[in-house]
């Protein structure tokens, strides 16, 4: 069967994605709202890359009522975390069609990709959806101007990994239908790697995202104290509560075989970093409370604590809230708000 995927949440991923297959001739629709949903059924997709722009024809919806489901479908679920419940809830209860005659809903009948990051989303899905994969998403890419991606790495766009969630109800037909996915999305520029399991690489991002919040409010993407200290925290607390996750040896090795960050002219300034993004847009949200807080909440069900990321979630929050934009603290003022240094200027961070 040839598929199509229905992607939902045209952002920095949904948007690369579907921009990618779309370039590929796959058939994708993308589901947008607003400024940027107007700017793409006008215009197309600008997907911006190190080798230059791509004006990209796609099909566009800016609501569940505006697609009709059919059997082949596949529901790729992009939004931010916390965005997700209203999404799954939009969608679960839409008509599939085979021909002219309903087979169910689209919870019942349809697949789900979960390509968010955290570890969350894939049991959110399932409160609504009875067939989830889960997606490990290594994708460099940014959404700030309404009708355009920016992907920073290219020809080869992003590195899934992707399985049953969870993996035990694996399938021969999940297994035909992730094959698919892998001959589909593979050639047209994102990496799909089937591992048995995808939790453990899951939890392995969770880690690298912890840092998010860190680069948001500085403004840098040093890999500086307050980044290592945060993924520290956030190591022990899973090694508290006996959660294995893949070593950030193999995940190096991995990523070694897909995406590789180059300059995108004009974007020189534009980070691919999606609290960044939140905070540089305004949104007034971001969902550093599935990440940080995500760890905050591993803590507190093992009665422990995670000091820091619980406090590195409320200041994303508060700047969020606030409507204040990114890059506002030195990475020394931070320090000194965490509780990790008295706050003395150094050469190095002043």
């Amino acid at each position: 069967m040839s598929h199509r995927y229905v992607v939902i949440g045209a952002g920095a991923i949904g948007g690369t994605i579907g921009g990618v297959l779309a370039r590929a001739g796959a058939d994708v629709v993308l589901v947008a709202r607003g400024a940027h949903a107007r700017a793409l059924a006008d215009n197309g997709l600008t997907l911006r890359t190190p080798d230059g722009a791509f004006q990209i024809p796609v099909s566009v919806a800016a609501a569940p009522d505006e697609v009709r489901l059919t059997a082949r479908d596949v529901l790729v679920f992009a939004t931010k975390t916390h965005q997700l419940d209203a999404a799954l809830q939009e969608w679960v209860d839409r008509p599939v069609f085979d021909g002219d005659a309903a087979v169910g809903s689209a919870g019942e009948v349809l697949p789900v990709l979960a390509a968010l990051n955290g570890v969350v989303a894939e049991d959110k899905a399932l409160r609504f959806f009875a067939r989830v994969f889960g997606v490990c998403v290594w994708m460099p890419a940014a959404h700030v101007t309404p009708g355009e991606v920016i992907t920073k790495s290219w020809p080869v766009a992003g590195h899934f990994h992707v399985a049953r969630w969870p993996a035990a109800l694996a399938t021969p037909e999940d297994r035909a239908l992730l094959e698919d996915i892998a001959a589909t999305w593979t050639p047209a520029g994102i990496l799909v790697a089937l591992p048995p399991d995808v939790a453990p690489w899951k939890y392995n991002k969770l880690l690298s995202n912890l840092s998010n919040a860190v680069v948001a409010l500085t403004g840098s993407e040093r890999d500086g104290e307050v980044a290592t200290a945060v993924r520290n925290e956030g190591e022990a607390v899973l090694a508290e509560a006996g959660i294995e996750y893949v070593s950030f040896e193999v995940s190096t090795a991995a990523r070694a075989q897909g995406p590789t960050m180059r300059p995108v002219a004009g974007a020189e300034e534009v980070i691919s970093n999606s609290t960044w993004q939140s905070l540089a847009r305004r949104s007034g949200s971001v969902e550093t409370d599935f990440l940080n807080g995500e760890i905050v909440r591993i803590a507190h069900g093992c009665a422990a604590a995670a000091p820091l990321n619980t406090a590195l979630a409320r200041l994303a929050r508060d700047t969020a809230h606030s409507g204040r934009g990114p890059g506002e603290l030195a990475e020394h003022e931070l320090a000194k708000l965490l509780g990790l240094t008295d706050g003395a200027a150094t050469e190095r961070d002043s």
